[in-house]
């Protein structure tokens, strides 16, 4: 096997990093609400946890330093006065008011007296910010939970494709799986070659990509993915494998991307599952072992054998040829 760079790894991660922005980075900021969603996990729980702590240590110095300024602090604890906040001493008890004003808690021990408009007003300002930030945050880790990439986790693929001829033609194949006894609703699989090639021009493309064919015209491409099925491109003359033959294999550099796209049956969200297979990943004269059994009542797919393949008698030449 030859190791080199792939575009898209087994496991449908892209390999491709974004540099040298410059002033185009400002638009990950314009777009925070999706910037956040796209974050790992690890950095959205700390945002998360930063932004409640700080806007509480804010909000409650607010508190205190009304309390302060007002005076309240030294005259808390005469019965005859009548305070902004009653019953706020120091920065802990102006962090609880905060506290129980933001979480709606009303223990009753402390409150806001009518002689106090800047207290009022600020009130009103920690509500509308308290809902502002609730609904940001909240929203963002509800959307982030939410996300279908876990549910591509049990869309297999096999490990290799292979070459072989079915009904007299030469086919490139491979096969896909759904773990789930949910159905992928409205499924559709696509297929990109990508290859480096050069112009008549003498331009060099070094990852162009090209659309397979996998029964577009004839709706094979929709799937009713309730069992392994297996993928099929005709080789013709309109295939970009039409020179392909086995010798050829050895010698080519190409990259076949797959995509199965689909609407979770339980969620209703879209779900998108990639791999890819390397001209070292297609073998030429195999095909795939049979999965499917009949049971007592049922049909059994056996993932055992899913990957699995056996040899069969295969002319080594292109269709071309």
């Amino acid at each position: 096997r030859r190791q080199r760079q792939r575009f898209v790894d087994k496991n449908g991660r892209c390999n491709v990093q974004h540099g040298n922005l410059g002033g185009e980075s400002g638009r990950y900021l314009s777009d925070l609400f999706t910037t956040l969603v796209d974050l790992k996990w690890r950095w959205n729980l700390l945002i998360f946890l930063l932004t409640y702590t700080v806007a509480w240590l804010v909000m409650a110095s607010m508190w205190w330093g009304i309390a302060y300024l007002r005076g309240d602090l030294q005259q808390a604890h005469d019965e005859a006065y009548s305070p902004c906040v009653a019953n706020v001493y120091n920065f802990p008890s102006a962090f609880l008011f905060f506290i129980e004003t933001e979480a709606t808690i009303g223990y009753g021990h402390r409150y806001i007296t009518e002689r106090c408009p800047e207290g009022i007003i600020l009130f009103l300002f920690q509500s509308l910010l308290g809902s502002i930030v609730d609904a940001f945050l909240i929203g963002c880790m509800f959307i982030k939970m939410s996300q279908p990439k876990k549910r591509a986790e049990t869309l297999m693929f096999s490990r290799a494709a292979v070459v072989s001829q079915r009904d007299g033609k030469l086919c490139l194949m491979f096969r896909v799986g759904n773990l789930r006894n949910s159905h992928m609703v409205s499924a559709q699989i696509r297929c990109k070659l990508i290859k480096s090639r050069q112009t008549p021009e003498g331009e060099f493309l070094p990852l162009d990509q090209c659309e397979l064919d996998v029964g577009f015209g004839t709706g094979a491409d929709q799937l009713f993915l309730v069992s392994p099925l297996t993928i099929c491109h005709e080789i013709d003359s309109r295939s970009p494998f039409f020179c392909l033959s086995k010798r050829s294999l050895r010698s080519e550099q190409f990259e076949i991307v797959v995509i199965l796209e689909g609407i979770v049956e339980t969620t209703g969200m879209t779900c998108q599952a990639r791999t890819s297979y390397t001209e070292d990943e297609v073998l030429w004269g195999h095909r795939f072992l049979p999965v499917m059994s009949l049971e007592d009542g049922f049909f059994r797919v056996d993932y055992s054998q899913f990957h699995d393949t056996f040899e069969v008698p295969t002319p080594p030449y292109s269709v071309k040829e």
